[in-house]
């Protein structure tokens, strides 16, 4: 083995779809190239000593948002102690401003882009020579039929244990300021043909959780359709080990015929991450976001009541533009809405992406350091902010975990995003804490506050007792039910839609 290609993952779920599309592509030098995956989290001499356990001549990292800050340590002490290895980077977050970035400085070349053809060209040079004269190398972007599919080289162990995530297409035709594919200007299609057979074997395999990376699942309604056909043939012809769906797509199109086949999909079966981010219009225009709104909430509307797709739905605060009155209308407009989850995230500065060019005039105040998530506006204040990322992170353990589904009721009433700041305030004054807060305690804390807004300890009680949190407390009235268990323990679906699906 003479060559690495590594990456830390968030979770060990996430296998990365980026280093076997770069085995894959390997040619001649696939023989002696291997994966080593880690997650973030892992002591850094503990990942120096079994990267260099099989003495490779060069290694490869994935650099991501997530984890850039360990892997620059990672890197650092690899130059230390193995000096003769080579480092090269690659990935989103080192493909911009590279000058600007210490793990740039310590590794020895960059490939900045695609690296699919790049990065085994500049592995032969590096062995064979002759030696590369440039430290950074601009990844070169061929037409996706000449780049090999990297599906064959999930492992028996990935497809047990780990989301498939698979690509149909690659790019995005939409503008979007806070996000990198704004910059791709259009989107790539795979040959569907291929793509599908891939699909096919990794099926066979034994594949049953498929996650879409696509940025715009429902750009080409034919190839949509033809891809949730695959799905639906192998519902119908394995209903007792089924398959599971996510896509991302665009919230304002979603024609009669796309309709007809998410609505054949069976409850525990699909899921769509849709990205909303802000209902202003004025919003939206600065940064070059375009979305029919009312569209989009009546295409929202219909998923809820006419399929059993799961909903993920995506709000960013912090926007430029966008003062808290605005994000909390639209928040409200969008719990009314009714999605199984929302998704509140806090603006971040992702290296390369235009959103940039609003810090002047918007007063945009970014952390430095990763993920560079915003502090504060010319709108919104950094105290302020801080009670929004507090909000996000109260809303993910309450709302989000599907283990508060009918106490959430209460808690929102006709106020969703006023009560719920409220009820985050509270917590936070009571805790000063926004992680490690055990269910149980989490649970009474909510039963508390619910006190506090004139809600009787009765209905509080059924409600959180009738809930996944209910499990945690005390035993109410001899009666003890949870909304997670009516799912099998051994389901495949995500714990977080198991426990809505339940519900």
């Amino acid at each position: 083995m003479t060559i690495l290609l590594s990456t830390l993952n968030a979770r060990y779920a996430h296998a990365s779809l980026g280093l076997r599309y770069l085995l894959a592509n390997m040619g001649a030098l696939q023989a002696q190239t291997r994966l080593q995956e880690f997650v973030i989290g892992a002591k850094t001499a503990d990942l120096v000593e079994k990267l260099l356990a099989s003495k490779p001549r060069i290694i490869g990292f994935g650099v991501y948002i997530w984890n850039i800050d360990e892997t620059t340590r990672l890197v650092s002490m690899l130059k230390r102690v193995a000096p003769e290895v080579v480092i090269v980077l690659g990935g989103p977050e080192v493909s911009y401003e590279p000058e600007q970035q210490e793990i740039v400085r310590l590794a020895d070349y960059l490939v900045t882009g695609w690296g699919d053809v790049t990065f085994p060209k500049l592995c032969a040079q590096i062995l064979h020579g002759p030696q590369p004269l440039m430290k950074i190398h601009a990844g070169v972007q061929p037409p996706l039929a000449e780049i090999a599919l990297p599906y064959t080289h999930y492992s028996a162990q990935d497809i047990a244990h780990r989301l498939i995530y698979v690509e149909a297409s690659r790019g995005c035709p939409f503008k979007c300021e806070f996000c990198l594919s704004s910059l791709d200007k259009t989107a790539w299609p795979f040959a569907l043909d291929d793509f599908l057979a891939e699909l096919e074997q990794l099926h066979a395999r034994g594949a049953r959780l498929f996650k879409f990376v696509d940025r715009t699942f429902n750009l080409n309604i034919k190839s949509s359709l033809r891809i949730m056909q695959f799905f639906l043939e192998k519902l119908a012809a394995h209903p007792d080990d089924p398959v599971y769906a996510h896509f991302e797509v665009v919230p304002d199109h979603l024609p009669d015929a796309l309709k007809e086949g998410i609505k054949q999909f069976p409850p525990g079966s699909l899921q769509f991450e849709i990205g909303i981010q802000s209902f202003n219009p004025q919003v939206q225009a600065l940064v070059s976001r375009r979305q029919d709104n009312d569209k989009a909430a009546e295409n929202i509307r219909w998923l809820i009541e006419h399929s059993h797709a799961h909903l993920h739905v995506d709000l960013i605060a912090g926007l430029p533009g966008e003062d808290l009155a605005s994000f909390a209308s639209g928040f409200d407009r969008l719990v009314a809405l009714g999605p199984h989850e929302i998704q509140f995230g806090i603006l971040k500065r992702l290296r390369g992406t235009p959103i940039i060019r609003h810090t002047e005039p918007f007063k945009l105040v970014f952390d430095a350091h990763a993920p560079y998530t915003i502090l504060a506006t010319d709108r919104i204040d950094f105290a302020t902010m801080q009670r929004l990322v507090r909000f996000a992170r109260y809303w993910d353990l309450v709302a989000n975990s599907g283990r508060f589904v009918h106490t959430l009721a209460l808690i929102l009433a006709d106020a969703p995003f006023a009560r719920f700041m409220a009820l985050s305030d509270w917590l936070y004054a009571h805790t000063d804490a926004t992680h490690r807060i055990a269910l149980e305690r989490l649970a009474a804390l909510v039963a508390q506050w619910l006190a506090t807004q004139g809600i009787a300890a009765a209905a509080a009680s059924a409600a959180i007792g009738g809930d996944g949190a209910g499990q945690s407390l005390p035993q109410q009235h001899g009666r003890r039910h949870t909304a997670a268990s009516a799912v099998k323990a051994d389901s495949a679906l995500p714990r977080r839609q198991a426990r809505h699906l339940a519900a």
